[in-house]
Parts: C-alpha cells; sequence; structure tokens
C-alpha cells in the first residue's frame, strides 16, 4: 500500500524542510496583523513546484513537526502546539495543502503559466483559504475582518513570489529535474 521512502526523498524532502524553516526566520510583523511576512510561503511553492507530490508533503509535514514538538522553526524562531493553535495555524496546515495542490497542478510539463497558476492556486488560494478560516475561527474575527487582516496585505507579496519561484524552479527542473523525480 505505501511505498518505502528512498534516500532520495529523505534528502530532497530534508533540504525543502530546512529552506521552510530558514526562510521562517526572515519574520517581519505587522502591526495590523497577528500573521507576521516571511519567506516560507516562496519555500513552499519552490517545494511544490520541484518535489514530487511525496516529497513536498513530507518536507513540510517534517517543518510541521519539528516545530510542534517544540524546536523553534515556525516564523521569528517560535514554537509548539500553541503556535498551530494560535491565530497563525491556519497559514501553517495550509502550507501543506498548497504544496500539495501545487505539485498536482504544476503537471509533467515545463511550462512557465501552468507552474505559475499551479503557485497561485496552491500557495496563494490554498494557503490563504485555511489561513483566513482558522485567522476567523481562533481570533473571533467576522470572515471580511480576516480577510483584510490576514490575506489582503499579503496578497503583493505572495504574487512577488510566485514571480520568483516560478521560473527559478523552471530553471532547477531543468537542470535538476530528472534527479528530483528519478
Amino acid at each position: 500500500m505505501f511505498k518505502k521512502l528512498s534516500i532520495r526523498d529523505l534528502t530532497y524532502s530534508g533540504l525543502f524542510a530546512a529552506l521552510i524553516i530558514v526562510l521562517g526566520y526572515v519574520s517581519v510583523p505587522l502591526p495590523f496583523s497577528p500573521v507576521p511576512v516571511t519567506g516560507q510561503s516562496l519555500a513552499i511553492m519552490l517545494a511544490g513546484s520541484i518535489l514530487t507530490t511525496r516529497q513536498a508533503s513530507l518536507s513540510v509535514l517534517t517543518f510541521l513537526f519539528l516545530g510542534i514538538v517544540g524546536v523553534p522553526v515556525f516564523a521569528g524562531g517560535t514554537a509548539g502546539i500553541g503556535v498551530i493553535l494560535g491565530p497563525r495555524g491556519g497559514y501553517l496546515i495550509g502550507f501543506l495543502a498548497g504544496a500539495i495542490v501545487i505539485s498536482l497542478l504544476k503537471g509533467k510539463g515545463n511550462r512557465l503559466s501552468l507552474l505559475a497558476i499551479a503557485n497561485v492556486v496552491g500557495g496563494i488560494v490554498a494557503v490563504y483559504t485555511l489561513g483566513v478560516i482558522w485567522l476567523s475561527v481562533v481570533t473571533g474575527m467576522g470572515l471580511n475582518e480576516a480577510i483584510v487582516a490576514g490575506a489582503l496585505p499579503f496578497i503583493p507579496g505572495d504574487i512577488a513570489k510566485v514571480v520568483i519561484a516560478t521560473p527559478l524552479a523552471l530553471v532547477i527542473n531543468e537542470r535538476v529535474g530528472k534527479m528530483v523525480t528519478a
């Protein structure tokens, strides 16, 4: 039923888990939102765009597991189940959904337009949907207020991340893509 994880799967998943962690240390708190600006969504877009669905999922699950058990891997070096249960938790869970959606939507071809759409749908829409709903529930904000605080301010930056991640992933896929999926 379950295919055994290869050394290649573990290596690529570990590398991308590390990338998600490192880009989380670049964290800019916003005075009007409990959700900081980080580079983690860029790492999620790259993981989904470059790795297999299995590898991308494992990279995000590794990141989430480390944070839940207390390793300071979440934005700004935070950790613990409280972060998952707090206002940012939906975005963190959304990272898993986003990586999976991107990986599934990217297809087998190496096309810029398809990968850009996959990054928008997975890296922005999927993450924001879970994040905003969770933010609304946890904080008691109305849905509109949660959208204003937890989505709208981040859209320009995340569009920029799509513009960075998409061509970067295409170049990486052309150079080492066969190694990742072999």
